[in-house]
C-alpha cells in the first residue's frame, strides 16, 4: 500500500463513472420515504427522521444478508404506486448524475411492487418513465435490469423473464436472479435464464455473496450469466476464479454492502483488492445507496483508503465498468472513446513509483487513441 497523500474526494467525484449494480428499492432518499408514506397513508415504524435513518441505514449492527434485507420492508411499503415508483427512479438517476455517473443500471423486482394491485407491466412502465425523464433533464444513460427472486420459486422467475422479453429494446437491458442464496440454488431457475438467452437478452446473477463459490459456478455454467453480482466468495475456488478471469466475466463488486452483510468480515479480508491485483474484470458499485449510505464516489474513496489504489487503477476499474455495461457494442464503443479521453485529463496528484511528482491535469494529453473493445 502506498503511503503518499490521499486522492482528493473531489477528484474522484469529478471522474465519469458507472453504477452497474444498484437496487431501486435500496436507493431511495430518506426524505422521500417519509414524504411518500405520509402522502399514501403508509404506517412506518417511526416518522422521526433520525429514528427512521437508524432503521434503514445499515452498519456494523447487521449480522447477515437476511438481517440487512429486513430494511427493504420499509422502502417497499412506499413503492406500491406508479407515482412512488416513478419518483424513486427519477431521483435515483438524479442522485447518480450529481456524482457524475454517466451510465446506471437500475435493478428491481416488479413482483415486489404489486401489493396494492399494480400489474408487473405497470411497475416496469412507471420506473421507465422516471428514468426517461431523468435522461431528458440530465443526460444520464440508463438500463433497467429486472430481478427474479430465488425464494419465490422458478415459476415467478419465468414470469420476470417474460417481462424482460416484452420490454426488450424499451429500456430493459437484462435479467437478474437476486435474494438469499442459501437453500435457493440458481440451477432451479435455468428455464428463466434460458428464455432470456434465447431472446438475446443480457443476464447477471447474485452469486458468491451469502453462499460459497458453487453458487458462482451454477450462475455461470448452469445459467449462462456473463456477469456476477458480488462474487465475494469466488476467491475460495482458484480454478473457477481463473475461468472467470480467462473469460472476462465481470464482477459487480459492492464493497461497503459486502462488509455490512458479512459477505466479507472486514475491508481487510474483502477479496476485491486481490481480484484487482490478479487482473479480474472488477467493477465497483453501490448496491443500495440508502441502506449502505454510499455513492460510487464513496466506494472508490474507501477502496483507495483501504487498499491504496492509485488513480491509474481507479481509471482502469472505471473503464471496466463501461466495458461491462449491458449496452449495444457500437454505442458502447463510442462512449468508451469519450470516457477514455476525459479520464486522460486527470493525473494522480500523488507521487508515482519512481518518486517523480504526478502531473497536473493540464500536463496530460486530451486526445488519446480510442480504446478498442477487446476481450481484456
Amino acid at each position: 500500500m502506498t503511503t503518499s497523500a490521499e486522492i482528493p474526494f473531489e477528484l474522484l467525484h469529478r471522474l465519469p463513472k458507472t453504477d452497474l449494480h444498484c437496487h431501486l428499492d435500496g436507493s431511495l432518499r430518506l426524505d422521500t420515504v417519509l414524504e411518500l408514506a405520509k402522502k399514501q397513508g403508509v404506517q412506518l415504524p417511526t416518522f422521526d427522521r433520525a429514528g427512521l435513518s437508524a432503521l434503514l441505514v445499515q452498519g456494523e449492527h447487521t449480522s447477515s444478508l437476511d438481517d440487512y434485507l429486513r430494511a427493504f420492508d420499509i422502502t417497499l411499503s412506499v413503492m406500491q404506486t406508479e407515482e412512488g415508483l416513478e419518483r424513486s427512479a427519477y431521483e435515483l438517476a438524479e442522485d447518480a448524475h450529481a456524482e457524475n455517473v454517466r451510465y446506471i443500471e437500475v435493478r428491481y423486482s416488479p413482483l415486489l411492487h404489486t401489493r396494492e394491485g399494480l400489474r408487473p407491466a405497470q411497475v416496469v412502465e412507471a420506473v421507465l418513465r422516471g428514468l426517461r425523464t431523468a435522461k431528458r433533464e440530465f443526460g444520464i444513460r440508463y438500463g433497467v435490469i429486472l430481478c427474479a427472486i430465488r425464494s419465490l420459486g422458478p415459476e415467478s422467475s419465468l414470469r420476470i423473464a417474460e417481462l424482460c422479453v416484452a420490454f426488450k429494446n424499451r429500456g430493459v437491458v437484462g435479467f437478474d436472479l437476486a435474494g438469499s442464496e442459501v437453500n435457493n440454488p440458481a440451477k432451479l431457475h435455468r428455464q428463466a435464464f434460458q428464455l432470456v438467452i434465447d431472446n438475446n437478452i443480457n443476464c447477471t446473477a447474485h452469486a458468491g455473496e451469502s453462499f460459497g463459490p458453487d453458487s458462482v459456478h451454477q450462475a455461470i455454467h448452469k445459467c449462462g450469466a456473463p456477469r456476477i453480482g458480488h462474487g465475494t466468495r469466488l476467491v475460495e475456488n482458484g480454478d473457477l476464479m481463473n475461468y472467470v478471469n480467462d473469460h472476462r466475466i465481470a464482477l459487480e463488486v459492492c464493497p461497503s454492502s459486502n462488509v455490512q452483510t458479512r459477505a466479507a468480515t472486514s475491508w481487510e479480508t474483502h477479496p476485491v483488492d486481490f481480484y484487482v491485483d490478479y487482473g479480474l474484470r472488477v467493477t465497483i458499485n453501490t448496491d443500495n445507496r440508502l441502506m449502505s449510505n454510499t455513492t460510487v464516489t464513496r466506494e472508490l474513496q474507501l477502496c483507495h483508503q483501504h487498499y491504496g489504489w492509485s488513480l491509474q487503477t481507479i481509471k482502469e476499474i472505471i473503464i471496466a465498468g463501461f466495458k461491462s455495461a449491458f449496452m449495444p457494442y457500437r454505442e458502447k464503443s463510442d462512449l468508451l472513446g469519450e470516457i477514455a479521453r476525459e479520464l486522460s485529463t486527470y493525473a494522480d496528484p500523488r507521487f508515482d513509483v519512481t518518486g517523480r511528482a504526478g502531473l497536473v491535469e493540464s500536463d496530460v494529453s486530451t486526445t488519446p487513441t480510442k480504446p478498442k473493445l477487446t476481450a481484456s
